[in-house]
């Protein structure tokens, strides 16, 4: 099967998707919470929206539930676009988000990231358009610290992973089925690329997925601000290795890992 991958133009219209929610099996409403005199929400939103991508389409991609009120009141504020779709079906409601805008590629992140770097995804968009790929993520092969994830794809490629992923797992994480069908995993469908620091700082935890992770998050921003590149904040976490202890038993990718189980059941 070929490559979905064609020459990528300067012209790419982009969309940058952030998927958030108000329930969590760990911490419910925990992207309203509060660190430095404003939510985690604003804070992701302000940072990852410092993008330097023209005409970059923003939109935060939420669901039905009562509390999204909230996260499309505080999106609109921060100047994103806002979409209520599928709580479950997530490779549903980035589909459906992206369509109406004619995209050309989706940059996905996740709104649990309160510190994520825009210069990411400066680096991110212009290896996407070199490398001329169907996928590009820096979760790969993880080298960043846990919070700092994204992924880029075409439209193409999300739309046939919504025509034809089945299992439950790819639906609720949104990407696994282009992945795996990457020439990365030794398969040909999608054309893939791996973004990859020259240091390996997968280590550090800066994702807010429990009370532990929120705490070491308000210790950062109380003690250096929130205005940090994210090299700063790993070498802040170097200097005070007590803050690591908090939440260094956490694992990478737990909720993605906990999807697949159920997929054998």
């Amino acid at each position: 099967m070929e490559l979905l991958s064609s020459l990528w133009e300067a012209s790419i219209k982009f969309g940058l998707i952030t998927q958030a929610r108000y329930g969590s099996s760990r911490l419910p409403g925990k992207i309203l919470l509060e660190v430095g005199n404003q939510n985690l929400l604003s804070l992701h939103l302000q940072r990852a929206g410092k993008c330097l991508e023209k005409n970059l389409i923003k939109i935060v991609a939420t669901t039905t539930e009562k509390e999204a009120e909230q996260i499309c009141k505080i999106a609109e504020e921060n100047q994103f676009l806002c979409f209520r779709g599928q709580l479950e079906d997530v490779l549903d409601r980035f589909y459906q988000a992206a369509l109406p805008y004619d995209l050309d590629a989706i940059i996905r992140i996740t709104s649990d990231c309160p510190l994520f770097d825009s210069k990411l995804l400066d680096s991110a968009i212009n290896l996407f358009k070199d490398k001329n790929v169907d996928y590009l993520s820096n979760t790969l092969n993880p080298t960043f610290p846990d919070g700092m994830d994204l992924e880029i794809f075409s439209m193409s490629a999300l739309e046939m992973a919504w025509r034809n992923a089945k299992l439950k797992s790819d639906r609720e994480h949104v990407t696994p089925y282009i992945w795996k069908n990457s020439d990365f995993h030794n398969e040909t469908l999608f054309k893939a690329y791996s973004m990859e620091n020259n240091e390996d700082h997968s280590k550090y935890r800066l994702t807010v997925d429990s009370s532990e992770d929120y705490e070491l998050i308000k210790a950062i921003v109380s003690n250096i601000g929130i205005n940090k590149s994210w090299q700063e904040y790993v070498s802040y976490l170097n200097d005070h290795k007590n803050l690591i202890e908090l939440n260094s038993h956490q694992t990478r990718n737990d909720g993605y890992k906990k999807s697949v189980a159920k997929d054998d059941i």
